[in-house]
Order: C-alpha cells, then structure tokens, then sequence
C-alpha cells in the first residue's frame, strides 16, 4: 500500500513537470524530446517498457529533468544537441614533454571571456541532409548518426547561413580554434581528455580508444557519434572520427597570455581540429593542429557548430 501510494505520488508530480510549459522553455526543450530522452534511458538500463507509469520510469523522468536543467542544454529544430559551456581560462598548447607533442604547440595562456554553446557531437548526415537536402558524405552507408564528411570549410558555412535564416538570428557559427581546445579538454591538462597516450602510432591506446576513432580501431571508416566516452563536460567524439573545421586562418600561436583571440586576420588554411578515423594516435591529442585550404574536400573533414547564447538562455 505504503509503495503505491509513492508511486501514485510520484507519477503525479512527474505529470505535472512534464506539462509544465515554464519548466521545459526553461530547459530550452520540448516536451516530445524530453520524452524521447526518457525512453532511451529507459532502454539504455533495460526497464520494463510495458509498464508505463512504473516508478522506475518516474524517477528517471524526474533524472533525466534534472539533469537537463543543471547542463542547460539545448537542442534544435533539427535535433542537434548543444551544452553550455562557461567561461574560463586554460593553458593551450602542450607541455615539451607530452608524448607526440609538435614545437607548434606553443603553450600559453587563454582566457575565454564568454560563455557559448557547443554541439555535443560532429554535425550528422542526417542533419546535414535536413538542412541542405543532399548527403557530399563518401561513408554514406554508414548511415543518418554518422558525421556528415566531405564539407569544405565554405560548405560548413553555406549550411550555418541556413541555420541562421531558420532561426532568424545570427547565433550559429564554427568554433575558434582557441574555443574548440577549450572544451575538448574540459579541464584536463593531458594529451586526452582522459589522459596521457602510451601510443603514438596506429597501436592499440586505452585512453584513446575510449574516446574515439583513429586508425588504431576505426577500420577505415567513420562510425556513428556518440558511441565513445565523453568528455567531463558532455562532447563527443573530440578525439578522432572527422576533423572538425574551426573558424580561424591558421597561423603561429603566441607566447604570452591572450584574451578570446580569434587567430590571424587573412591566411590561406583554416583550422581543423580532433583528428580522425584515419590519424595515428599522435594526430588525435587535444593539442594537435591541422589545416587546409578553406575549399578542401575530405572524407576525413567534417565539423561540429557553436551557439552563441540568446538573453533568454543567460536567464
């Protein structure tokens, strides 16, 4: 008796969470996704499906609100899912004695002075294809949870112009390189997000394969996001799979403290982060910088977007 009536209780209080227009604008989420979360947590811990109102279901309702709320996160109309991320100040490059470290990765301190919203994944093919209507992607069996591949640094902004006429705001854009360091080491000061490597060829890496795709497991290909560990602030997929676009030229870095620098002025190559399916473990480390000419095209280059906040969301 004393177990239903808690239940009872506690389904009606979820109830009411999951009606409540105020508490879902505040999670800048719908109700139909906020549900969907629910069910695949559901899954995810093998809970009784047919038991719909179950206490279990309840509470990881009530979880799975509480989580959203403390991560702020925000999803779009498309189904992209973006996590807040706070200002701070970190020290990017890598130390002389990181393993696999290149002389360009001059460390110095950076300051972020805003807080933006990142992508939690690589833009998807089926995002990709929402937006643009068409899939450039040469691993296109791979299927609609795979990163969208083949996109030049032009291409990426052709599909943010969308985004941002869809909106009617101009709140969509890449990263800068100093943004994208930022939040894949989420406050760690290794090679990983998750350590150092012990690898820096195509062997086998614990921490690596943990976190992502490279040539050491990816067997030539991409793979669905998200399958790998994230990082402590909720991304994924930072360390391998695709190359990510940044927004800046590329350039030297400098060797004294910088405030939310935003790279060179002019330049031929733009940046590209993270890695990809076909690096070795040296080319996955959070330090690690890349470019190519804006115009490339590579089944090896795709990108995840940034979110400028809106003074709702600074509530």
């Amino acid at each position: 008796m004393i177990k239903n009536c808690i239940a009872s209780l506690l389904i009606a209080f979820s109830l009411i969470l999951l009606n409540s227009n105020l508490l879902l604008s505040e999670q800048c989420i719908t109700q139909e996704q906020l549900e969907a979360e629910v069910l695949k947590e559901r899954k995810k811990w093998d809970i009784n499906l047919d038991n719909y109102y179950g206490i279990e279901e309840v509470i990881y309702g009530l979880q799975m609100i509480s989580a959203l709320k403390n991560n702020q996160t925000w999803i779009n109309d498309f189904g992209m899912t973006f996590v807040l991320i706070q200002p701070g100040t970190f020290i990017m490059g890598s130390p002389e004695g990181e393993t696999g470290r290149y002389p360009i990765e001059i460390q110095h301190s950076v300051t972020i002075t805003q807080a933006f919203y990142l992508q939690t994944t690589e833009v998807t093919q089926g995002q990709w294809k929402a937006v643009m209507g068409n899939n450039p992607s040469k691993f296109s069996g791979c299927g609609d949870g795979c990163p969208v591949e083949k996109v030049s640094w032009e291409d990426a902004h052709e599909f943010i112009e969308k985004l941002n006429q869809q909106e009617n705001a101009n709140r969509y854009s890449l990263p800068t390189e100093a943004q994208w360091e930022y939040a894949a080491r989420a406050g760690s000061t290794s090679a990983l997000a998750n350590g150092d490597l012990v690898e820096t060829l195509c062997g086998f890496d614990t921490n690596l394969n943990s976190m992502g795709w490279y040539c050491g497991n990816a067997e030539s290909k991409t793979h669905p996001v998200a399958q790998k560990q994230a990082n402590s602030w909720g991304l994924f997929d930072m360390h391998g799979n695709v190359w990510e676009w940044c927004q800046d030229w590329y350039g030297s870095y400098p060797n004294y403290s910088v405030t939310d620098p935003i790279g060179p002025s002019s330049g031929s190559n733009r940046v590209q982060r993270g890695g990809s399916w076909h690096v070795n473990a040296r080319g996955a480390r959070s330090a690690l910088r890349d470019s190519d000419s804006p115009d490339t095209r590579y089944s090896t280059i795709g990108f995840r977007l940034l979110r400028t906040l809106d003074k709702r969301m600074e509530r």
